[in-house]
């Protein structure tokens, strides 16, 4: 005997951004385009900050400065996985939150050229 179907729902390890809102995101991601832009923004001026730290340090030690640079960025790159591992989620949250809005005006867009917008009678 096989036990019947069960009621189709979401996949595993897919995700409904369908019920995602601003609010229920923990980190408060608007997904504005200027949320984006400051996300970006810290993001990659805190991984420069770096790079030019150590940069710095070591040209005060004597090295170089092309070969200081070099080894800066080649440092700073793992570096940085750990010490902006906040400023990454907090990009990732205003990304996937701009990309759930965005699908949402569109299926909002494309209910309206189907004529299903509500409050309209048929």
């Amino acid at each position: 005997m096989t036990s019947p179907n069960p009621a189709p729902g979401p996949a595993e390890g897919v995700r409904d951004d369908t019920t995602d809102s601003p609010a229920d995101s923990p980190s408060g991601a608007t997904g504005s385009p200027g949320g984006v832009a400051l996300a970006v923004a810290l993001y990659v001026g805190a991984r420069l900050l770096v790079v030019a730290v150590i940069a710095g340090v070591l040209v005060a030690v004597g090295l170089p400065l092309l070969v200081s640079l070099l080894i800066a960025i080649v440092v700073a790159l793992p570096l940085s996985l750990f010490l902006f591992r906040g400023l990454r989620a907090r990009l990732a949250a205003e990304v996937d939150a701009a990309t759930a809005s965005r699908r949402a005006r569109r299926e909002q867009l494309r209910a309206e050229l189907r004529g299903d917008a509500p409050g309209e009678d048929p």
